[in-house]
């Protein structure tokens, strides 16, 4: 199959080339700058080429030039941990990509979502349960909806190597640091080796939604002391959460794992590093 990866130099991304290369995949990826494109050829990809997702008519020339069967959406921009700029990577960016998609004739795209935009619920969210109205993540998948045929990844949270939970990595340092309170507030996580799994499978996945997280979503009041004594940092203060405070909802995957995805990862307890 030929695929056009769009963010092909990211955490995700960069995983994915030799995986989608090592399962006979043609693959062009992009990246928005020059010095990454060897790296994407060195790593499986048969094209590398250098575009933003903002230029529009660039975009469109690229994506045609490819002519993808699949559209593979795993552009995000958090970085600098700005939201604002990852928002506008899924409204804009999202629109302009699923423009270049329909002009050159593809009919099909898979993106990265999330699994933590469902509305407030007491049990774990399954595909069906409405996405936060008005949100980023809302606009995305409408957007790629547009497409004859779309697959929506909600990843969870992810950790492992090159996430914000890596050792040295910005949440790692803060935990050490103190500043992230043990709250109740509940997350689904996912390792990334599990992320790059589940997004090769997908590919031969019936349309629609899955959500791709562990099997134990749950309180920080769990994972952040065992998250911490891996790193051999303090152990977290305790802390209640304000009445009106969200406090999270994990997902379920049953509709992934009946689908063959069967995580190497099943809990975060497997994942995180140990003491």
């Amino acid at each position: 199959m030929r695929i056009f990866l769009a963010g092909g130099s990211g955490v995700i991304g960069s995983r994915l080339v030799p995986q989608l290369a090592e399962a006979g995949h043609h693959v062009t990826a992009t990246t928005r700058r020059a010095e990454n494109v060897a790296h994407l050829r060195e790593r499986g990809a048969a094209e590398g080429v250098v575009v933003d997702v903002f230029d529009a008519p660039r975009l469109a020339a690229v994506v045609h030039e490819a002519a993808p069967d699949l559209v593979l959406h795993e552009l995000t921009d958090l970085g600098d941990f700005d939201t604002d700029a990852n928002a506008r990577i899924r409204r804009a960016g999202t629109a302009n990509l699923v423009a270049a998609a329909e002009a050159a004739g593809v009919g099909r795209m898979m993106v990265q979502s999330i699994a933590w935009a469902y509305v407030p619920g007491e049990a774990p969210a399954v595909e069906d349960d409405p996405i936060e109205p008005g949100s980023a993540i809302e606009a995305m998948e409408d957007l790629v909806r547009r497409m004859p045929r779309a697959t929506v990844l909600r990843y969870g949270m992810l950790y492992g190597p090159g996430t914000w939970y890596a050792p040295g990595a910005r949440m790692a340092e803060a935990v050490t640091a103190g500043l992230v309170p043990a709250t109740p507030a509940i997350t689904s996580f996912v390792h990334l080796d599990d992320v790059i799994t589940a997004t090769v499978q997908a590919i031969d996945w019936p349309a629609g939604a899955y959500n791709i997280v562990d099997d134990e979503p749950a309180p920080a009041t769990e994972w952040l002391p065992r998250y911490a004594a891996g790193l051999a940092a303090p152990a977290p203060k305790v802390t209640a959460l304000p009445e009106e405070t969200p406090r999270g909802r994990g997902a379920a995957n049953a509709k992934a794992r009946a689908a063959g995805w069967n995580p190497k990862y099943a809990s975060w307890r497997q994942g995180f590093p140990h003491p």
